[in-house]
């Protein structure tokens, strides 16, 4: 089986990227589903959250309220902490899953959809933690693809996202920039990356790039096993 990682800075297409491989035959599990499954109530995470950010973070149905939490993240510089409580069983989540798409298929092309494959490493090299599994990406993926485009694009795809209206634009495009700021710059992603898919131009040219990769990793799958 063959471990991807699929990553790319925010807006740079990468669930788009993702969907394109599980069309084609690949497993696939995204980490920010895994992430808000584990942020829910009655999840230690949760607990954890709300133990280290206070009862502010809760909403009146008892769930996280994610704006105010982001908010004291990005904006009140407590990232660091935040992501310090979710990665470790996040990667752990992803560990369980490789595992189980191993037993079931052991030809697999598994593919890690994750906007912070290289943060997870930055931030847990910060924290002291060098020989940890979080420290090293070596050690749990086999691959990465990084999908990029410039820091232009990413902003205005995020905030259209956001915001199809068009609506507090100047305010979401600037929240775009703290959360791209916190993030590793293509250029070291791309260094490191096995494979790169430029997403500068329209859904027809990824695709096309997509395609491409598909058969090299399938390839790659039958000789990891």
């Amino acid at each position: 089986m063959l471990r991807v990682g699929l990553t790319g800075g925010l807006g740079s297409g990468k669930s788009t990227v993702a969907a394109m491989l599980r069309q084609l035959g690949a497993q696939v599990t995204e980490s920010d589903a895994l992430g808000r499954e584990l942020m829910e109530p009655g999840h230690a995470v949760y607990d954890e959250i709300v133990r280290h950010f206070g009862p502010e973070v809760i909403a009146p149905d008892g769930r996280l309220n994610r704006a105010r939490l982001a908010e004291l993240a990005f904006r009140h510089d407590r990232l660091h902490e935040l992501n310090a409580i979710v990665h470790p069983p996040v990667i752990e989540a992803q560990k369980r899953w490789i595992e189980e798409v191993a037993a079931h298929d052991p030809d697999a092309v598994a593919v890690v959809e994750s906007a912070l494959i290289f943060e997870v490493v930055r931030d847990a090299r910060a924290r002291g933690e060098n020989e940890s599994l979080l420290a090293d990406w070596r050690r749990r993926i086999d691959r990465i693809i990084v999908v990029t485009a410039p820091d232009d694009i990413k902003i205005s795809r995020y905030a259209a996202r956001v915001s199809p209206a068009a609506s507090h634009r100047e305010t979401i495009e600037a929240d775009a920039r703290r959360r791209l700021s916190y993030q590793v710059p293509d250029a070291e992603k791309i260094a490191q990356a096995d494979y790169v898919l430029d997403n500068s131009g329209d859904i027809a040219s990824l695709r096309t790039q997509v395609l491409a990769l598909w058969p090299r990793l399938v390839v790659e799958s039958n000789k990891s096993r």
